[in-house]
């Protein structure tokens, strides 16, 4: 059992399969978040990670600073982004940012505000935000009903997964959102998505969850025999389809 939970060091050893594999985000969820927002609005992603979902914000044109504790995957996102100046890459956290205060019109957390602080978080964006500036959650929720394959997998997942139960405990904070920015009404839309994926591109996507055993874990290759397995059983055409929801939770500053 993985005792460790914290986030700055969790993702080092598999950079590259979180950057590689991690599903993108609908159109229309960024065109949610983003239709209140002055084109020259100043963004910030906490717990930016490799870029996934700053990509979008900056291919519309907007100023972006990336937040991000672990060097890893910080330095991904600043090879992958190199080339836009509209990228800011910042060593902080989602509990001290470093960011001026009052300097954001939209905080953003994709796929990460679990790991963080609640209220220490809470703190920080409500010194960094703008008035009337927005904080919005994102999450691709992977579904683990409806199909025998979601089914199977998550299984898979309860079995082999080090830590995987004491991480998907941790996904209740969503509950608390409305705790966040009192007096202003959360709002919560979902879109449908999915990733198609080859036998590879499969290992990859599961191997990037950090919960998932390592390559010096001993049970490293027993587990990608059993993920094969689980493969074999529900691919169509060489494909499994992972279907998600990608969730968005927003709500405004008074």
């Amino acid at each position: 059992m993985n005792e460790r939970l914290d986030p700055t060091g969790r993702f080092s050893d598999r950079v590259d399969a979180y950057e590689g594999a991690r599903p993108g985000y609908p159109a229309a969820l960024y065109d949610e978040i983003l239709r209140p927002l002055h084109p020259r609005g100043v963004i910030a992603e906490l717990g930016s990670g490799t870029g996934i979902f700053a990509r979008e914000l900056l291919r519309r044109g907007f100023l972006v600073y990336g937040v991000e504790p672990n060097q890893a995957m910080r330095q991904a996102a600043e090879r992958a982004l190199s080339e836009c100046s509209r990228f800011v890459s910042v060593a902080g956290t989602a509990e001290r940012s470093g960011l001026p205060a009052s300097s954001i019109d939209l905080v953003v957390t994709a796929q990460a505000f679990h790991w963080f602080d609640f209220d220490r978080t809470r703190t920080e964006v409500e010194r960094i935000l703008r008035p009337r500036g927005t904080m919005a959650w994102i999450w691709n929720t992977r579904r683990t009903s409806g199909s025998a394959f979601a089914e199977d997998l998550e299984r898979f997942l309860e079995h082999w997964g080090t830590d995987y139960l004491r991480i998907r405990e941790r996904y209740r904070v969503r509950e608390r959102l409305d705790e966040f920015l009192p007096g202003e009404r959360l709002r919560r839309r979902a879109f449908e998505n999915h990733q198609l994926l080859d036998r590879a591109g499969f290992r990859a996507r599961i191997l990037s969850a950090s919960y998932i055993p390592a390559a010096e874990h001993p049970a490293h290759e027993e587990m990608l025999a059993a993920l094969d397995v689980l493969f074999d059983l529900h691919q169509r055409d060489t494909r499994v389809s992972l279907e998600m929801d990608a969730e968005v939770f927003w709500s405004r500053r008074p």
